[in-house]
C-alpha cells in the first residue's frame, strides 16, 4: 500500500488566502520528509471551501521544493477548463518534476461552479467523456486533430512539451457513482474511490472494477486503485474517539453540504440530469453519526486499528491510500503535524 495525502486548500475564519498557501505548501514539504508516497491537491471555485482554483500552478511549484514525492490532482474539474489546456499544463508540470505527475480527473458535482463558468451541470458527463478523449488524443499522437460537440482544435495541432512520462502521466479517474466504476473498467482506467462512501461501498467498487477491467480484456493488477478516507490515528482507541467527536464539534458541515455544493439544476431546483446517485448525500444535508464514521466511514483509531483497516483496503485491490488527515478541521499547524508523524512512525511501517 502506498500512501498520499489529500489538501483540499479549505479557508477558515480569520485565514487569510495566503496563510493556507503556506499551510499546505509546509504539509507536503513534511509529507515527502515522512516517506509519505504522494500528495493530491483539490480543484474548487468561488468559495472558501477550497482556494486552489487552478492546480497545475501549485504542482508546478512544489516540484521545486520537493524531489521524490508524487504531485497529484484530486481533481481536475475537465468539464470547466478546455481540455488542451489541461493536456499542456499537465505535461509541463511532469516535464517540471521529472516525471512525477499523477492526473486525478473528474467531471465534478458543485452547482454554483458550474454556474459561475457558465457550464450546464447536465452536460457534465459528455463533457468529461469528449475531454478525456481529447486529452489522451494530445498525449498519444504526434499530430491531433479533434471535431466534437463541445470542443474542437479547428486545425491540426501537435503538443508542445510532451509529457516526460510514456505513454503518458498515470490518469485516475473520480468514481461515486456505480455506474462510473463500471464505465471505466472497461476502459481500463483505474478509479479514484470515493472519499464519502462506507468501507462496505469502496470495496464493493474496487471489486466491480477488477471483474468489468478483466471482462473488457485489461489487466486489473497492474492498475494502481486509489481509495480516499479521512484518516486519523492516536496512541489509544478511547482517545481516537474523544479526538473524533472533539473534530465533528469543529466542522461546520453546513459550509460543505449545502446547495451551493450540491448538483442542482438552477432551472428545475432538483437534481441534475445524470447526478441522481448524488441526491441523498447532498439534499438531505450529509448528517452522519460519530458512531456511524467511526464504524463503516473513516480510518480511525489506534494504530492496531487502522493498520487492521487498511488491511481490509488493500486486500480489496486498492494500491494507495489518500489521506484526508482533517481539510476541514481547523488544527494548527503544529498540531496537524503531530497527526502525520504519528501516522508515518505507528501506521505506515507496517505496509513497507
Amino acid at each position: 500500500m502506498k500512501f498520499s495525502t489529500f489538501h483540499l486548500f479549505h479557508r477558515f475564519d480569520g485565514q487569510s488566502f495566503k496563510e493556507v498557501y503556506d499551510y499546505h505548501l509546509e504539509l507536503a514539504e513534511l509529507a515527502e520528509e515522512l516517506g509519505f508516497d504522494g500528495v493530491r491537491l483539490a480543484e474548487h471555485h468561488f468559495r472558501d471551501y477550497g482556494v486552489a482554483p487552478n492546480l497545475f500552478t501549485v504542482l508546478a511549484h512544489l516540484a521545486a521544493r520537493t524531489s521524490r514525492l508524487r504531485l497529484g490532482t484530486g481533481i481536475v474539474v475537465l468539464p470547466l477548463h478546455n481540455p488542451v489546456h489541461v493536456a499542456e499544463e499537465a505535461a509541463q508540470v511532469d516535464l517540471l518534476s521529472g516525471g512525477r505527475l499523477d492526473l486525478g480527473i473528474g467531471r465534478g458535482y458543485q452547482s454554483a461552479e458550474f454556474e459561475g463558468f457558465g457550464i450546464d451541470l447536465a452536460e457534465a458527463r459528455d463533457r468529461f467523456n469528449e475531454a478525456l478523449e481529447m486529452i489522451l488524443g494530445l498525449w498519444t499522437s504526434d499530430v491531433y486533430r479533434h471535431e466534437g460537440k463541445f470542443y474542437r482544435t479547428g486545425a491540426e495541432v501537435s503538443l508542445v512539451p510532451r509529457p516526460l512520462q510514456d505513454p503518458h502521466p498515470p490518469i485516475h479517474v473520480a468514481a461515486v457513482s456505480p455506474e462510473t466504476v463500471t464505465l471505466y473498467g472497461e476502459r481500463g482506467l483505474p478509479i479514484l474511490a470515493d472519499p464519502a462512501a462506507t468501507f462496505r461501498k469502496v470495496v464493493k467498487a474496487a471489486a466491480t472494477w477488477r471483474e468489468t477491467a478483466a471482462a473488457a480484456g485489461h489487466t486489473p493488477d497492474d492498475a494502481e486503485l486509489v481509495v480516499a478516507r479521512s484518516v486519523y490515528v492516536a496512541p489509544t482507541a478511547e482517545q481516537a474517539r474523544e479526538d473524533q467527536a472533539r473534530f465533528e464539534a469543529m466542522f461546520d458541515r453546513a459550509r460543505i453540504f449545502n446547495e451551493r455544493s450540491a448538483p442542482i439544476d438552477p432551472r428545475t431546483g432538483d437534481v441534475a440530469q445524470g447526478f441522481e446517485y448524488y441526491q441523498d448525500r447532498y439534499l438531505k444535508g450529509g448528517t452522519v453519526s460519530n458512531d456511524f464514521r467511526w464504524e463503516q466511514l473513516e480510518v480511525i483509531g489506534d494504530p492496531a486499528r487502522v493498520i487492521e483497516q487498511i488491511t481490509v483496503l488493500a486486500e480489496a485491490g486498492f494500491g494507495n491510500l489518500l489521506c484526508d488527515f482533517g481539510s476541514t478541521r481547523p488544527l494548527p499547524l503544529d498540531e496537524m503535524k503531530q497527526v502525520m508523524r504519528f501516522f508515518a512512525a505507528e501506521v505506515m511501517p507496517a505496509f513497507r
